[in-house]
Formats: C-alpha cells, sequence, structure tokens
C-alpha cells in the first residue's frame, strides 16, 4: 500500500521530458547507424589535402615525412649505409614509421571495439582523436617546447630528439586516417598513399570513360590534385609565417570540422 501510495505521488513525465528522451534515443540510434557510402568518401578527400599540407610543412622543417612512409622507409635504408643528410635524420624517420604502424593496429582495435567501422559513433570518434592529437602536437610547438622556426635557427649538425613528440603524434593519427579508408570501404582514396593510387589510376580499363560513369577514377584524380595542392599550401604558409605551427593549426581546424561532418545533423532532423 505504501509503495503505491508513492507512485501516485510522483508527478507524471512532462510532454518536454518525452520529447527529450525520444530525441535522446533518435540520437543514439542516428550515432549508431552506418555512414552511407555514397557521402562517406568527401571527408577522406579532404584528408588527402590534409596529408599534403601536413607532409609537405614537416618535410621542410624536421626533415621526415609523418603520412608517406615509403620516403621515410628509403631515409632509414639511407641513415644506416651512413648517408643520410641530417644527423639522426634515420632516427625521425623511424620514429614516424613505427608510430604509423602502432597507429594503424591501435585504430583498428578501437574501430572493432565500439562495433564497427562503418558506423557515424566509429568515425566520429576516430576523427575526434586526430584532430586531438593534432592539436597537441600544434600546442607543443606552439609553446616553445619544440623549434617551430622555419627555417630552422639551429646548426645543422644541432640535434633536437624534442622534435620527435611532433613527429610520433602527427604520425600516429595519420594512420587513424588510411584505417577509416578501408573500414568504410573507401580504398580508392586511401588518403596518405599516392604510389598505389597512382597505379591504380592510370591501369583502370575505364581511364578514359565519361565523368559520371567511372566515380572511383574520379575520386582517385581528385585525391591527387588535393595532395599536391596541400603540399604547395603547406610550402607557402610556412614560407610566408616563417614557422611550422600555423600549418598544424590549419590542419587541426579542418579535422575538427571533418569531425562535426561526420555527426551528419542534417540526416538527423530530416528523420525527427
Amino acid at each position: 500500500m505504501l509503495d503505491e501510495e508513492k507512485l501516485e505521488a510522483q508527478p507524471p513525465l512532462s510532454p518536454e521530458t518525452k520529447e527529450t528522451l525520444t530525441l535522446k534515443e533518435r540520437l543514439v540510434g542516428h550515432l549508431s547507424a552506418e555512414v552511407e557510402a555514397n557521402s562517406g568518401h568527401f571527408p577522406l578527400l579532404v584528408c588527402c589535402f590534409v596529408t599534403g599540407l601536413t607532409d609537405g610543412t614537416l618535410y621542410n622543417a624536421y626533415g621526415t615525412f609523418v603520412s608517406m612512409q615509403t620516403g621515410n622507409t628509403i631515409f632509414v635504408a639511407l641513415g644506416t649505409s651512413g648517408q643520410n643528410n641530417r644527423p639522426f635524420g634515420w632516427a625521425r624517420s623511424l620514429c614516424s614509421i613505427g608510430c604509423f604502424t602502432i597507429g594503424c593496429l591501435a585504430f583498428a582495435k578501437f574501430h572493432k571495439l565500439i562495433g564497427g567501422a562503418r558506423l557515424r559513433r566509429t568515425v566520429l570518434s576516430s576523427f575526434f582523436l586526430q584532430t586531438l592529437f593534432v592539436i597537441v602536437a600544434a600546442a607543443i610547438i606552439q609553446g616553445g617546447i619544440i623549434d617551430g622556426a622555419y627555417p630552422s635557427h639551429r646548426h645543422p649538425s644541432d640535434v633536437d630528439f624534442a622534435e620527435l613528440a611532433a613527429v610520433a603524434l602527427l604520425s600516429f593519427q595519420a594512420a587513424g586516417q588510411i584505417v577509416n579508408s578501408r573500414g568504410l570501404g573507401v580504398s580508392e582514396v586511401p588518403t596518405v598513399v599516392i604510389t598505389s593510387l597512382l597505379c591504380d589510376l592510370i591501369s583502370d580499363e575505364h581511364l578514359l570513360a565519361g565523368f559520371t560513369y567511372n566515380g572511383k577514377r574520379n575520386r582517385r584524380v581528385i585525391a591527387f590534385v588535393l595532395t599536391l595542392l596541400g603540399a604547395i599550401c603547406g610550402g607557402w604558409i610556412s614560407k610566408a609565417t616563417g614557422a611550422v605551427q600555423p600549418s598544424l593549426w590549419f590542419v587541426a581546424a579542418i579535422k575538427g570540422v571533418i569531425t562535426l561532418s561526420w555527426l551528419g545533423m542534417g540526416d538527423l532532423l530530416r528523420r525527427s
């Protein structure tokens, strides 16, 4: 009897509360849905510009790539034969390769842990982490922990191993892009590889097909052009500002916008 009296004394849920609960349920369902294949490639194409921008900046400043590991492999090989142009340049490249490899493993496991690579919450979380890593790298350079001057004010023989922190952070996050590309089934836009992209583009038997008849060919061309433009912009920004961090803040801003785009709020509102 006492329990029934307590239940009767409680006020009923207001319509606003019911609407809030319904909105939460819709939001959870929206984030648990799979990303549509016909729109998932757009953010990845933007990532190609980000790759060019990042590598164009970091190579100029620290003599290594953080996304494209083919060049780093050659740098390590040259270092072992005593032909590295920069003291311990092979160490930067080896750090980048190692952190990129660890990043591939970590992002792949993370995607599986939270439900699958194609889910909206997966790509949202993945790009949020990538953005966070870029922000941390830009912040430690901005704060003076790492020399961000371009060109560097140090003597070429003066080695600063603190630079490895930025290389490690940026290489780790770059791995997330290609893991997302594979997970979403957009392998024609790997975002961090040009060699295989060009091979697949030129060897496509439908290379000269009409624009509307070969979407993969179109995406490969756009990916190549955006990577090239990104690298050019990275060089221009570094030269104009005399610093590394402006390019990295730009990268962080772009990745932040990409992260928000994965929310797909337009789709959510249309389903409301």
